[in-house]
């Protein structure tokens, strides 16, 4: 197991103020908001496979990295999600393939994509992630959810954080007429905006908050995107914002968005505090 030094966070009694004030977050419970689920990822190891499915594989958006569970672990109070640079076969290489997964005779990164797919499930609530990403180029955090039913993007959305190109994003995608093409509410802010040059060596806080009128985005309590629900109903009436969703925590390399990698310093580490849903009592 690789050791993480020095990574547990300053505000790690955090982790116990489940439901009072913290410097760190909300105040829970003047807010009518009781803790309904979390994982403070305080075990040392493997991630819990009782909540957590592991994507395996080229997933998505033509990225670089080939996803494998051997790039996420638990350790020291946090789950440390490794992008890697490593060169071996693509046990999916076929030539002459015109499928973009089989085009690669080579896998030339790796990294770690878990989920709540199956396991854990909530409509409405507040969703509150603690972590740390780095914002080198070519890499693509992200924490984020979707529909339980239908496939994307007509099941729903939700990115509370994603990363890419120098910008922080907060979106909100639902289905359109055409199948695969999403409706997006995007807001982009610059990471250099916020006027700290050591950002990405801090801890932050994303936060949702959603409920029957409408979404809201935050990072460390800062509204990053609104929208209401009225304007996130599929063409043939479905909302995809009125039914549960899962939860998502990936680092991709590259791809249709994340840029080149290429003098980026690896292995890169997504580090994740805790996340945790409340919902109104």
């Amino acid at each position: 197991m690789k050791q993480l030094n020095n990574y547990r966070p300053a505000a790690w009694i955090c982790s116990f103020l489940l439901l009072g004030a913290c410097n760190t977050g909300p105040r829970l419970a003047k807010d009518g908001y009781r803790l309904v689920w979390s994982d403070e990822f305080n075990k040392q190891g493997a991630v819990d496979t009782a909540v957590w499915r592991f994507e395996k594989g080229f997933e998505r958006n033509h990225e670089l990295q080939w996803y494998q569970r051997e790039n996420a672990w638990c350790e020291n109070g946090l789950l440390v999600i490794e992008a890697q640079k490593e060169t071996r076969p693509n046990p999916r290489y076929r030539e002459g393939s015109r499928e973009w997964r089989d085009q690669r005779p080579q896998i030339e990164y790796t990294s770690s994509s878990i989920n709540t797919r199956g396991t854990k499930s909530w409509q409405y609530g507040r969703f509150v992630m603690r972590a740390k990403i780095r914002t080198g180029k070519g890499l693509w955090p992200a924490f984020w959810t979707l529909g339980t039913r239908r496939e994307w993007p007509s099941n729903g959305e939700i990115d509370i954080m994603e990363y890419y190109r120098g910008d922080l994003l907060a979106n909100i995608a639902c289905g359109t007429t055409e199948r695969y093409k999403a409706k997006w509410f995007t807001v982009k802010k610059p990471v250099a905006s916020f006027g700290d040059k050591n950002w990405s060596e801090k801890f932050h806080i994303w936060r949702m908050d959603w409920d029957e009128k409408e979404i809201k985005l935050y990072v460390d309590d800062q509204l990053m995107n609104q929208v209401p629900l009225d304007q996130l109903v599929n063409p043939d009436g479905f909302h995809p914002f009125k039914q549960p969703h899962y939860i998502l925590l990936n680092l991709a390399i590259g791809g249709d968005n994340g840029g080149d990698p290429s003098l980026t310093a690896f292995p890169s580490r997504y580090l994740v505090d805790y996340v945790r849903v409340y919902q109104k009592k």
